[in-house]
């Protein structure tokens, strides 16, 4: 009885191990998708002016309107992204705005949204907002920019991480 049990427990093992392993296989990438408000009449952006919206360096969209700069917090796949985008670390990050700040070249850093559920309402509440969300996480009200000429779908969109 008691090998029984053991065999059992250890085809329990190996068929939980495989099933783990060819899931991690199979996931999908993560893609961060660039949303803006759907006032907004941008429906492409390049990735070179994408970092230097996200840089602070591009700060109005082509119309003059104002970009509203917004983030999630250090440790989300979209902070993750960013920083990958922009080719830094979570400290250089912080010390690259806090020195833009200083040196008046902005009046403050990224607004930190904490959920998707804000990043949504700062869509709404400012038209010049721009946001990096996870696909799966686009919710209506949220209008997805186009990246080179790809959607979050395409195998070749720039944002896969």
């Amino acid at each position: 009885m008691k090998t029984k049990r053991t065999t059992l427990g250890a085809m329990f093992l190996a068929g939980l191990s495989l099933a783990c392993a060819l899931n991690c296989v199979a996931a999908p990438a993560h893609t961060v998708a660039v949303a803006v408000s759907p006032r907004n009449s941008v429906s492409n952006v390049t990735l070179g002016d994408l970092r230097k919206i996200f840089s602070g360096e591009k700060r109005t969209w082509q119309d003059g309107s104002r970009i509203k700069l917004f983030s999630r917090a250090p440790g989300t796949t979209e902070r993750t992204a960013l920083l990958k985008l922009l080719g830094k670390s979570e400290m250089e990050y912080k010390q690259f705005w806090t020195a833009k700040v200083f040196q008046g070249d902005a009046e403050t850093e990224p607004i930190v949204l904490p959920s998707n559920g804000m990043q949504r309402e700062a869509l709404t509440a400012y038209p010049g907002a721009i946001i990096l969300v996870e696909s799966a996480d686009v919710k209506p009200g949220m209008k997805v920019l186009k990246v080179d000429g790809k959607l979050p779908d395409n195998e070749t969109y720039p944002l896969h991480r």
